[in-house]
Formats: C-alpha cells, sequence, structure tokens
C-alpha cells in the first residue's frame, strides 16, 4: 500500500491490529436468558389454570356462562392493563414491572381454593389479569432491550418458544393434574411457579425503556398500524380455530390438529426470527401471510367433510401465524420504543383471539363451519397489500 497516505495507513494498521469480535447470538446476553426462564415460569401459572378455574366454577355451581366469565374478567383486566403500559415502562426499571407482574399472577392464586364462589374467583381473576397485562407487555418490550437491534428476530423468536412451550405442555396438565391431586394442591402450585420465577427477574439488568432509534418515528398507533392489522387479523382466525375446531371436525383429527397447530406455531415464530434477522423482517412477511390464508382455507375444506386435511391445515396456519407474530413485533419495535410496540402488538394477539371466538360463534350460527374457515381465509389474505407496502417502504 502507498504509505503517502499517512492518516489512511495509519487507520488500517490499527484497524487490521484490534482483536476481532465473535459474532454474538441473545443466548449470550445474560439477562435474555434470565428472561426466557423467567417468562417460562411466568405463563407456566397462567397456563394451568385456564381450564381449571371455570371448572371449579362448575363445581361449585355456577353456570358454564359465569363459569367462562372468569376467564373473560381475567382478559378483560389484562387488555385494560396493557393499555396504560407504555405509560408505566417509561417511569419506572422494568423488571420492577416484570417481577410485579409474576407476583400478581402467583400470589393471590391460592386463594382460590377458599371458595367457589363466583364473587371470589371474579376478585381473584381480575388480580391476576392486572399481573398477566404486567408480564406480557414488559416480557415482550425486553425482548428489544436486552439484545441489539440485528438479533431482535432470533431474540424474538425464543421468546416465543418461552411461551409457548407451557401452552404445549401445561395446557392439558391442569385437568389431569386436578384429577390426580385435587384443585386445592394445584392452585397452590400454579400460584408457586410464577412466584418462583421472580427470582430470575431480580438477576436481571436494570432496564429503562431507550427512545426509538427510528427517526421521525410517529407514536402509538398510528405508525404501528399495518403490522396491527396483519396481527389482528390472524389473532382472530386463531382465536376461531382454538374454540371451533373440535366442533368442526369430528373424530380424532380434531385433537391432534390443535396439537400439530401449537406445535407449528411455535417452530414458525422461532424460523421466522432466523430468517427475519438474515433476510430482513418484511422479506418474509409475505409468505408468512399467504401460509397463515392457505393453512385457514385448508381447514374450510376439512370442515366441508375431508377432515384429514385438518392437519394439514393447522400446520400451515400455526407456520404462518407463529411467524406473523415474530416479524410484526419486530417490525413494530423498529417503528417506535418498545413500550408502545409491545402494548399494540400484546392487545392485538389478546383482542383478536377474543373477537376470533365470539366472531366466529355468531358466524357458524349464520352459515356453517365451511364458509366461517372460508371467511377467516379472505380476512388474512386481504391484509397482503399492507405487508407488501411495509416491504416497498422498507
Amino acid at each position: 500500500m502507498d504509505k503517502s497516505c499517512p492518516h489512511a495507513y495509519q487507520e488500517l494498521v490499527r484497524v487490521s491490529e484490534e482483536p476481532r469480535v465473535k459474532d454474538t447470538t441473545a443466548l449470550q446476553h445474560r439477562s435474555f436468558r434470565l428472561l426466557l426462564v423467567a417468562t417460562v415460569g411466568g405463563f407456566a401459572g397462567y397456563v394451568l389454570l385456564l381450564p381449571v378455574v371455570p371448572l371449579w366454577a362448575v363445581t361449585g355451581g355456577a353456570g358454564e356462562i359465569a363459569a367462562g366469565a372468569t376467564n373473560a374478567v381475567f382478559m378483560l383486566v389484562t387488555v385494560l392493563t396493557q393499555l396504560g403500559m407504555p405509560w408505566l415502562l417509561k417511569r419506572i426499571d422494568h423488571r420492577i414491572a416484570f417481577a410485579s407482574g409474576t407476583m400478581l399472577i402467583g400470589l393471590p392464586t391460592p386463594l382460590y381454593a377458599l371458595s367457589s364462589d363466583l364473587w371470589l374467583l371474579l376478585g381473584v381473576s381480575g388480580l391476576r389479569g392486572v399481573g398477566f397485562g404486567l408480564l406480557t407487555v414488559t416480557g415482550a418490550a425486553l425482548v428489544a432491550e436486552l439484545v441489539p437491534a440485528a438479533q431482535h428476530g432470533r431474540a424474538a423468536g425464543l421468546y416465543g418458544l418461552s411461551v409457548g412451550l407451557p401452552n404445549v405442555l401445561f395446557l392439558p396438565a391442569g385437568v389431569w393434574l386436578t384429577q390426580q391431586i385435587g384443585f386445592g394442591p394445584l392452585f397452590w402450585i400454579a400460584g408457586a411457579l410464577p412466584v418462583a420465577a421472580t427470582a430470575a427477574v431480580l438477576g436481571m439488568s436494570r432496564v429503562r425503556a431507550k427512545p426509538a432509534q427510528r427517526s421521525g418515528a410517529s407514536a402509538f398507533p398510528l405508525a404501528l398500524l399495518p403490522s396491527w392489522i396483519v396481527m389482528t387479523a390472524a389473532a382472530v382466525a386463531a382465536g376461531g380455530l382454538t374454540a371451533f375446531l373440535p366442533l368442526a371436525v369430528a373424530g380424532p383429527v380434531a385433537p391432534a390438529a390443535l396439537m400439530v397447530f401449537g406445535a407449528s406455531t411455535m417452530l414458525g415464530r422461532w424460523a421466522a426470527g432466523q430468517l427475519g434477522d438474515r433476510l430482513g423482517q418484511r422479506r418474509v412477511l409475505v409468505p408468512a401471510v399467504l401460509m397463515a390464508g392457505l393453512g385457514t382455507g385448508l381447514l374450510a375444506v376439512a370442515a366441508w367433510g375431508a377432515a384429514p386435511l385438518a392437519l394439514l391445515g393447522a400446520a400451515a396456519f400455526g407456520a404462518g401465524f407463529g411467524a406473523v407474530q415474530n416479524i410484526t413485533l419486530v417490525v413494530m419495535f423498529e417503528r417506535t420504543e418498545s413500550g408502545a410496540a409491545s402494548t399494540a402488538w400484546n392487545i392485538a394477539y389478546d383482542a383478536g383471539q377474543g373477537l376470533g371466538a365470539i366472531g366466529f360463534g355468531a358466524l357458524v350460527t349464520l352459515s356453517g363451519y365451511p364458509t366461517t374457515f372460508a371467511v377467516a381465509a379472505i380476512l388474512i389474505t386481504i391484509c397482503l397489500p399492507l405487508a407488501t407496502r411495509s416491504r416497498r417502504r422498507s
């Protein structure tokens, strides 16, 4: 090299002599690993009781509608809490918010054992709903705060695994455990798991929200609206699938399809994290939406009479739905601060699932299961312009 340019030459020598920094992954960040552990514990306490509290209410003499109100109140309070999370996360350490969530999910839980009276069940469910609102928004926001932006996709995928595993393992275990050990001991176990998870939270680094990195980023919710609509549409279909697939498809195919759906959702979310960081999030979003729409269409055909197709449809929809979850979350992180992005995403997920269950019920009454699933497939597919427009903007 020509040494007549001393500044350039000295800079080249300096760079060449610096030690090479190895590429890191999200799992090499200690606080992120602790977040995954705490998330598994927090969600385990939530998932265990999803089918158990309504069953406990029926045991005490409540009707099915009143029993279902226990979970409805839980989710209503969850969404109301989530609405205030952007304001809260700007003012307190994320660890405090997350730990408050795990404690509020766990500590009131043994109170269920005092009585199966509906007023007590609704009150305890409301308290736990506050905790779940804190847990869901803060956990997703911490993904953005604990790892570099270049690793957000993979980190969100791993976070999705920590959320999904309790659903796969503990959702069927709750009712089985009540038959083996009774309601009382199960309430204590479900309360202890989130409280124990708090210890992992305390080992994390102090975190306060960083300002949005994207210059000119709009405030919640307008900048997030395209991703929010895509996520909500997919969540509506998922809520309808989980509520009505066992009724739409007869025989043993439905339980198997639900298991396939849960597993493929986790794998889809993880795979989208890997691909998104390498190819760009928006390049993966269009195939994910297409996959979700195709899977829902196959479920419509299965409900028409081709029951075995439910397995393929559940696998395709689950993979697409999991990928949409991951990509929309990371894209929202790019658009605004982590607290607002996490709040918008979680409301899309929770409200979408609730709307799906209600909307599917109304449509099924009017037009039957095949038409209802076909409408859900159309709803997802018409979101493609939002995904392609986001890709062109990037």
